[in-house]
């Protein structure tokens, strides 16, 4: 891969939940009690797994993200023999109130919107991004959800949305390649997969982003440092 050139660059849009929060930690910091008040033992892993199998079927039949999360505990507790509460179906998605940053997002954002606009492209309600951006203190200058667009990523209609309203050149930055990397590609966007480890509650895919880097921290130090 070349060298990446910020100067290429007017807007950078991120995805959220992956790259900029840690869903999954928010996903098993909840998940995982819930099971455990049902008598069911699994490890996170199989949670995560599951969860990147079911939520783009569910997706795919559309509505809102609440429902998506409440029908992906439905499916889940079908499988593991227990019926959540309403309650609990309810407070799946409530819990993203308490889903964190990664470590790196907030000061990388930070000095990335010192020289770039940013945006969001998120699979969300904005109801719900709302919480995250009250977690990340940063005011985007564009964000995306899938209930402003009535889709979800990977479909292009999400990134010919983003496309209308970001100012170019765009580069889009994302963990998930099946969600963002392979879809922004196929759109005709420059790509950084931030490629975080751990068992990922995405659904895998090849697609080969434009750069890579193993932390929003990277990318940042690759960004900021003043031009020659």
């Amino acid at each position: 891969m070349s060298e990446i050139d910020p100067a290429r660059y007017r807007t950078l849009s991120f995805d959220c939940y992956g790259t900029l929060i840690d869903w999954e930690s928010g996903i098993l910091s909840y998940l995982q009690p819930l099971l455990q008040s049902h008598e069911v033992h699994v490890t996170d892993e199989f949670v995560l797994e599951f969860f990147a199998r079911q939520e783009p079927e569910i997706q795919a039949q559309g509505g809102a993200y609440r429902t998506v999360l409440a029908k992906l505990l439905e499916r889940l507790g079908e499988r593991l023999a227990f019926k959540p509460k309403a309650e609990e179906l309810a407070g799946f998605a409530a819990s993203i109130e308490r889903w964190p940053p990664f470590p790196d997002s907030i000061p990388a954002l930070q000095a990335l919107a010192e020289r770039f606009e940013l945006a969001v492209l998120s699979n969300i309600d904005d109801a719900l991004f709302a919480f995250s951006a009250k977690q990340l203190g940063l005011e985007f200058q564009h964000v995306v959800t899938a209930e402003q667009v009535g889709a979800y990523k990977p479909d292009p209609k999400m990134f010919e949305t983003l496309q209308a309203q970001a100012r170019p050149p765009l580069l889009h930055v994302a963990q998930s390649r099946f969600h963002d990397i392979a879809p922004a590609r196929a759109a005709g966007l420059d790509t950084v997969w931030i490629d975080r480890p751990g068992p990922g509650a995405a659904k895998p895919a090849d697609a080969e982003p434009t750069w890579r880097f193993d932390s929003l921290a990277g990318l940042a130090a690759a960004f900021t440092p003043p031009l020659a």
